[in-house]
């Protein structure tokens, strides 16, 4: 990496240690005992600034690193917390837009420890890696300190430790089916578990959702007193045009309409996440019919967005994407991005996905856009064995239109191969690759073609 030195990464290398020997965020003791017990001993930090906090299924980062962008360029001092991250565990936890240090890192670790080794010796169940890094979060903004603090949920809502946040702002992405062991299958069931961040006399601002799953947050919103605003009714998106590098927009905010407003994302769901945090922001300032942002703000906050591993292009000739897309919901958006925006006379997929997901949903979404699909798997133990995911492939695939790399690196050669050549073995222009099914395969392959964290 570099801008570090090798004492710091040594450093956080060491903490990351320590954090992975306390349950990951796949085992889970649902309670907001063990974070609100040490918030308590620090002194409730995330009460000294305002959040704005992001659930739902799908689109949550992104979200929340518009929501950051808008809210710096209006001038106010952010601090950022989103997971899981792509990269390096820094990426968790940004301040005025960007990772903290290693350093940083450490060092707000090694201010909390003391207090969550009180927590462990108060509970049978000592605190999990995520409680702690949410415990870490709040800290390091209130030391900043921030102006306000976007705050992406892990899972759920209720329950997560990132909820013993009162959010002024309740942004909910689209809901969906993920996480179904430990939040069940019932989609209704998991809409009133994220609902829970919704708190009294907030603004609820909510994207589309299934008419079941806008029933559950509405009901939500009535009981707590809590103000509406929905995509598709006070806000959303008027038009939007394909562009070189992504898209320009015509918003339509709960303040009035921003025109030629340039997205370097690409995807109709990217402009969906747009507006929402447009809306977001604006009930964060109390935006109405008589009072909008500063559109020019508005265009330049947007313009200087990024969301890494994003459909984001990390080659040229043949292009290489990189989407996060991790359950079928995630992957449906980013198959219709790809055919809609992207103009591939041959596309190859690269797909590693992790065991307790849904593979079959996954894979049928990817299916009709692309060629070929190589199969593989990261680093990660939670990954699924390729060959397993072979199995799961071949009916939905045909075994003539996918292979098996096990090792990532070995799996983007071979995609690059075939999407360079034509049906003869001939080289033929206008191939591309994606490289999905995990924020840890995403992850990976933006590490191999050397880019950075951010």
């Amino acid at each position: 990496m570099t801008g570090f030195g090798t004492g710091e990464l040594e450093e956080l290398r060491q903490v990351e240690s320590e954090l992975n020997t306390r349950w990951p965020e796949t085992k889970l003791e649902p309670s907001l005992t063990r974070i609100g017990q040490l918030v308590d001993l620090l002194g409730d930090p995330q009460g000294s600034y305002p959040v704005l906090h992001v659930g739902g299924t799908n689109g949550k980062t992104s979200t929340s690193r518009m929501v950051d962008a808008l809210l710096t360029r209006i001038g106010l001092r952010t601090g950022r917390y989103t997971s899981p991250h792509l990269q390096l565990a820094t990426e968790r936890i940004s301040v005025d837009g960007a990772p903290i240090t290693p350093g940083r890192y450490a060092e707000v670790y090694r201010d909390v420890e003391p207090y969550v080794a009180i927590v462990d010796g108060r509970n049978e169940v000592p605190m999990s890696k995520f409680e702690v890094l949410t415990g870490m979060a709040f800290a390091a903004f209130a030391d900043a300190p921030v102006d306000a603090a976007v705050v992406e949920v892990g899972m759920g809502g209720s329950w997560d430790a990132t909820n013993v946040a009162d959010g002024r702002i309740a942004v909910i992405t689209p809901i969906g089916l993920d996480h179904v062991e430990y939040l069940g299958g019932d989609l209704a069931g998991i809409a009133a578990e994220k609902a829970g961040i919704i708190k009294p006399g907030a603004v609820a601002v909510l994207a589309r959702q299934e008419p079941e799953v806008e029933q559950v947050l509405l009901r939500r919103c009535a009981e707590v007193d809590a103000a509406v605003a929905r995509l598709g009714a006070e806000f959303g998106v008027l038009q939007r045009d394909v562009a070189v590098g992504g898209q320009v927009m015509r918003l339509q905010g709960l303040g009035g309409v921003y025109d030629d407003v340039f997205l370097p994302l690409h995807g109709a769901h990217q402009a969906a996440n747009a507006v929402l945090a447009l809306a977001a922001v604006e009930a964060f300032f109390g935006a109405g019919a008589d009072r909008q942002l500063d559109v020019e703000a508005v265009r330049e906050a947007f313009a200087g967005v990024t969301s890494p591993g994003r459909l984001e292009r990390v080659r040229s000739a043949p292009t290489v994407l990189v989407d996060a897309a991790h359950n079928p919901h995630g992957a449906e958006a980013l198959a219709k991005a790809l055919d809609e925006e992207f103009g591939f006379r041959k596309l190859v997929a690269v797909v590693g996905v992790m065991d307790d997901k849904d593979a079959v949903g996954i894979l049928s979404a990817l299916e009709p856009v692309v060629r070929e699909v190589v199969l593989t798997a990261n680093s990660s133990p939670r990954a699924m064995d390729p060959d397993l995911l072979a199995g799961v492939a071949i009916p939905i695939f045909g075994e003539d239109r996918m292979l098996v790399q096990p090792h990532l690196p070995d799996a983007l050669e071979e995609a690059i191969r075939l999407a360079e050549e034509n049906d003869d073995g001939d080289a033929v222009s206008g191939g591309g690759v994606v490289v999905t099914g995990s924020v840890v395969t995403a992850g990976e392959a933006r590490a191999l073609f050397g880019k950075e964290p951010s």
